[in-house]
């Protein structure tokens, strides 16, 4: 029966390319190297799950907000479930600033205002992983770095990581024009959408902000060199600070 064998394997094929397009659309790239997908490696989620049972942010304030978030979406994803983040004194990873720490300040001044250090310390005879930092923007950068670390499957039990910017300023510098067509652009319009702004916050500012952050870039030039001056007047103004907010 050529004719049967022929139509199956036609339907195999064709069920194939169905499957390999569903995937190849499923992932377009929108979320960079911020991707928490579930760990595959069995006996590494285990000893993950096994390190992270409780999570403590210390401190409030709207960048520990945002700390909070992206640690969670990312812990709930890399591990396949939920853990609590809470403000508890001990905990199996513990956030918070050096202020909060029973340990000298002074030793940690090198860190500076973005600096982090993450280590693993034996409290009570458990260990925990102890991500601090001067400031909260400082956090900011360290929580990226720890969710780093598990999405590049690394060993948590011995941690001593010190990172302290040698650059104060590190910036993106955009060439997109109020119109937003972009100087020597050729993937499309500018990703600021002047018209609906202040009013409109697009998901995309929240995520390029994010991106940012995870990098340690701190600072951004909206428009191409040869501005128009129309930015400078007091209704583009507040379309910039709406963007401000959203990045700091």
């Amino acid at each position: 029966m050529p004719h049967a064998s022929t139509r199956i394997k036609t339907w195999i094929i064709t069920a194939g390319l169905l499957f390999l397009a569903s995937i190849l659309y499923a992932e377009d790239g929108y979320r960079l190297w911020l991707r928490y997908d579930k760990i595959n490696d069995p006996a590494l989620l285990a000893r993950y799950k096994q390190t992270i049972q409780s999570i403590t942010v210390k401190g409030s304030s709207v960048t520990l907000d945002i700390i909070r978030k992206e640690v969670s979406n990312g812990i709930s994803g890399l591990l396949g479930t939920n853990i609590p983040i809470t403000n508890k004194a001990e905990a199996s990873v513990w956030i918070g600033k050096v202020s909060d720490l029973a340990a000298n300040p002074a030793a940690y001044s090198k860190l500076g205002k973005e600096g982090y250090m993450i280590h693993t310390q034996t409290i009570n005879g458990k260990k925990s992983v102890i991500l601090c930092a001067n400031t909260d923007i400082g956090l900011l950068y360290g929580a990226f770095h720890f969710l780093r670390l598990l999405q590049t499957h690394q060993p948590l039990e011995n941690l001593l990581i010190e990172s302290v910017p040698k650059l104060k300023l590190r910036m993106l510098n955009h060439w997109d024009n109020l119109n937003r067509t972009v100087e020597r652009g050729y993937a499309g319009f500018s990703i600021w959408n002047w018209h609906t702004l202040p009013g409109y916050i697009d998901q995309r500012y929240i995520d390029y902000a994010r991106a940012n952050a995870s990098v340690g870039i701190n600072a951004v030039s909206l428009t191409n060199v040869n501005a128009n001056a129309t930015i400078l007047t007091k209704p583009w103004l507040e379309k910039v600070k709406a963007l401000a907010d959203v990045f700091r």
